[in-house]
C-alpha cells in the first residue's frame, strides 16, 4: 500500500498552471493544517517530555536519530540547544544516517543501511539511561526502523516521530508521536509538511525538557550563554528585568562572568562572589534557582 507521504494532494494538482500567488496560497493552505495535527499529538509529546526529562536528571542524554531531512531536523535542533539553554555539548545530539557529510551533501542511499544506525549509536557510547527520538516522515526507513529497535533492547527509553500510522517505527518505539499530515504540496517531498511537523515536535520536546530541568526562569531565557552581541544584549535586558540593575551594572556584571548570565542573576540576586555563585552553579547542575537556593543554606 502506497504511503500517504506519498499519495498525491488533489489540492495542488495544477499547482504549475497556477500563479505565482495562488500557488503560494495553495502552499500556505496546506502548511496551516500542520499546527492542529502536532495538537492531536501534545498527550504523547507529553509523556516523551516527562520521561525524557526524569532520565536527563539521572545524568541520561536526548539522542535524535534520523536520515535525511529528518536526520538534519535532529542535528539542527540538537545543535541549538547549549547556547539556548546553557547546557554542556554532549546532553543533546543528532545521529545522522551517513554522518556528519550528510548534513550538508545528500546521502538518501544511507537510510537503507540498518546496520550502520547499531554501528553509529555504538560510536556515540548509547546508554540505557538515554532517550532516544527516531524520526522519519514514512516510518519505515530502515536505519531508524534499527536504530529504535536496538535502543530498546538495551533499555533506552524509545520515541518515534512520524507522519505516516502505518510505518514500523510506531511500533518499534515505546512511544508514537504519529503527527499525520497528508498528502504534500508536492507529492512525496516530506521536507514540506512532513518536516515542519517533525520540526514543531522537536522544538516542543526539546525546549519544554529543559524548561523541566530548570533550565529557564519563567519564560525567560536565563540560561544563555552571551557568545555575541545579540546575545550579550539579551542578557544585559535579562538581568536588569531579573535583578533590578541598571542596563550599566548590567553590562559591567556580564563582563566580569565572562558572558554567564547564569553567574551574573546567581551574584546579584545572593550577594555573593563569583567565585561563590560558580561554585554553587556547578553544585545545582546549572540551574539557577537551586544554586540560590545552596547559597541560603550556607548563610
Amino acid at each position: 500500500m502506497t504511503k500517504i507521504t506519498e499519495h498525491r494532494n488533489l489540492k495542488s494538482k495544477d499547482i504549475d498552471s497556477l500563479s505565482t500567488e495562488a500557488a503560494l496560497r495553495v502552499f500556505n493552505a496546506e502548511d496551516q493544517t500542520v499546527a492542529a495535527a502536532v495538537a492531536e499529538m501534545i498527550p504523547v509529546i507529553a509523556t516523551v517530555v516527562d520521561e525524557c526529562a526524569e532520565r536527563m536528571r539521572e545524568g541520561g542524554r536526548l539522542v535524535y536519530v534520523g536520515a535525511g531531512t529528518s536526520g538534519r531536523l535532529g542535528i539542527l535542533d540538537a545543535s541549538e540547544i547549549p547556547p539556548t539553554f546553557g547546557v554542556e555539548p554532549g546532553r543533546v545530539i543528532g545521529v545522522i544516517a551517513g554522518g556528519a557529510n550528510a548534513i550538508v551533501s545528500a546521502s538518501e542511499g544511507a537510510e537503507d543501511d540498518a546496520s550502520a544506525a547499531v554501528k553509529d549509536l555504538n560510536s556515540v557510547a548509547l546508554d540505557d539511561i538515554d532517550t532516544v527520538v527516531c524520526i522519519s516522515a514514512s516510518g519505515d526507513t530502515p536505519y531508524v526502523a534499527a536504530a529504535a529497535e536496538f535502543a530498546r533492547n538495551i533499555g533506552c527509553y524509545t520515541a518515534a516521530v512520524t507522519c505516516s500510522s502505518d510505518g514500523r517505527l510506531n511500533e518499534l518505539a515505546d512511544s508514537s508521536v504519529c503527527v499525520e499530515v497528508g498528502p504534500e504540496v508536492i507529492a512525496g517531498s516530506t521536507r514540506l509538511k512532513a518536516g515542519t511537523a517533525q520540526k514543531m515536535v522537536l522544538n516542543m520536546i526539546s525546549t519544554m525538557v529543559m524548561v523541566k530541568l530548570g533550565y529557564t526562569t519563567g519564560n525567560l531565557m536565563t540560561n544563555l550563554s552571551a557568545s555575541n552581541a545579540k546575545l550579550r544584549a539579551r542578557a544585559v535586558r535579562l538581568l536588569t528585568t531579573e535583578c533590578g540593575l541598571s542596563d550599566a551594572d548590567s553590562e559591567r556584571l556580564i563582563s566580569d562572568c565572562g558572558g554567564d548570565l547564569r553567574t551574573a542573576i546567581v551574584s546579584a540576586r545572593s550577594g555573593a562572589d563569583l567565585a561563590t555563585s560558580r561554585d554553587a552553579l556547578k553544585e545545582s547542575g546549572g540551574v539557577i534557582e537551586k544554586a540560590l537556593d545552596i547559597l541560603r543554606s550556607g548563610e
